[in-house]
């Protein structure tokens, strides 16, 4: 009994030893000052950029670095930098909505981004990346860069390659853009951005071999996955269908 009398102030003793908010975008200057780097010296940066996805939303490179840091910032006590929408898309920039950056303005802009968080005070800065390419070894160098220039512990971490081990259990095989597992991460976020009306076998195909052949822009019906044609799985936690492009 005595210990169920306790818990309500052991809760709001807790919920005071929490900021208001994660998000830097939303916390107050005053409130920052108290936290950061004080009681808080980590900061997650979200990095996407806009570019096709088969039958899923063209920000599905934001959406999932996004929701993976709403997820664990408590977990790690660390703050939620503002994420940078636009990235090196490359080949898929001719698709309606798709957006890409110059590699020389990509590099001075999130140079001075990482810049900007270690000033601030944060010690641990890491970067969730949600899209890969040119962009993950660009983000790699930088990061690196600044942690050299800083004295502060940097990560770059693409989260379809951290998770691979989870991919190849639930689905045999490894993912790939808009392939199953990035698919069914978007649909587990939020069901209405994947848009399985949409989707026909003629949206799949195979993923080319390094050297043997590449085109620009990228067939507008091809998107890469792991196998010729794309096929309708069933999620272990979700009955729903899931179809990857």
């Amino acid at each position: 009994m005595q210990k169920l009398l306790l818990l309500p102030l052991m809760l709001s003793v807790l919920a005071a030893q929490q900021p208001s908010t994660r998000d830097m975008a939303e916390i107050n200057w005053m409130e920052f000052h108290e936290w950061v780097p004080l009681k808080i010296t980590t900061v997650l940066l979200p990095t996407g950029t806009l570019e096709a996805h088969g039958v899923e939303n063209n920000g599905a490179d934001i959406t999932a670095p996004v929701e993976i840091a709403r997820r664990m910032a408590a977990r790690v006590n660390a703050m939620i930098a503002p994420v940078v929408p636009y990235g090196v898309t490359g080949s898929l920039d001719a698709y309606a909505g798709s957006f890409s950056i110059g590699e020389k303005a990509y590099r001075a802009y999130m140079s001075d981004v990482l810049e900007g968080l270690a000033r601030q005070g944060f010690r641990n800065i890491i970067v969730l990346n949600g899209h890969g390419g040119p962009q993950t070894a660009i983000l790699n160098e930088l990061a690196e860069d600044v942690g050299r220039t800083h004295h502060v512990r940097t990560l770059v971490v693409n989260w379809w390659a951290y998770c691979s081990d989870v991919t190849l259990k639930t689905f045999g095989e490894d993912g790939g853009h808009a392939g199953w597992n990035e698919t069914a991460f978007i649909q587990a976020i939020d069901p209405k951005l994947v848009h399985k009306e949409r989707y026909s076998d003629a949206l799949a195909m195979p993923r080319p071999a390094a050297g043997s052949w590449s085109a620009y822009p990228f067939h507008r019906r091809s998107f890469s996955i792991n196998r010729a044609r794309a096929t309708c799985v069933s999620t272990r936690t979700r009955r729903t269908r899931i179809c990857a492009a």
